[in-house]
């Protein structure tokens, strides 16, 4: 299995779309373990229109959700591939902190890790950098639901 997928291979993994696919692309991925994506952060995302005008800084909530997406990816790799096809949807977000604001032309490195998994229920942590510096942290739980 290749450890990297473009955005084609995120698009078939995930159902997010434009504007709210906010994952460009998995550096490496290890089943039941881990994966590291990217997103580029472009002056061009619409929400830095109202976030905020003439100081743009990436929400902080978007910055969990990237997170949360990367680690959607991770969990349906993980997954036998009669489940694959089901939708991943958050469960609760724990221990959030935002150290330093992400900026236009950023690239938002995501390293998420799978901290504990049981039947239908994946508890993992999340941390985001910028030029390998800590932006962001989480921990966070997601449930498998029924394919589609």
């Amino acid at each position: 299995m290749n450890n990297e997928y473009d955005i084609q291979k995120i698009m078939s993994l995930l159902p997010h779309r434009y504007p709210f696919l906010l994952v460009d692309r998995i550096l490496e991925l290890v089943p039941d373990e881990k994966v590291v994506a990217l997103k580029n952060v472009s002056i061009n995302e619409p929400f830095f229109q109202g976030h905020f005008p003439g100081s743009p800084i990436m929400p902080g909530v978007l910055i969990i959700e990237a997170m949360a997406q990367a680690g959607g990816v991770l969990v349906f790799i993980s997954l036998p591939e009669e489940r694959h096809g089901a939708l991943i949807y958050f469960m609760g977000i724990d221990k959030v902190k935002f150290r330093k604001p992400v900026l236009p032309g950023d690239q938002l490195l995501l390293e998420i890790k799978i901290l504990k998994q049981r039947a239908k229920a994946v508890k993992m942590s999340g941390t985001a950098f910028v030029d390998k510096k800590i932006v962001a942290e989480a921990e966070f739980m997601a449930t498998i639901g029924e394919k589609v």
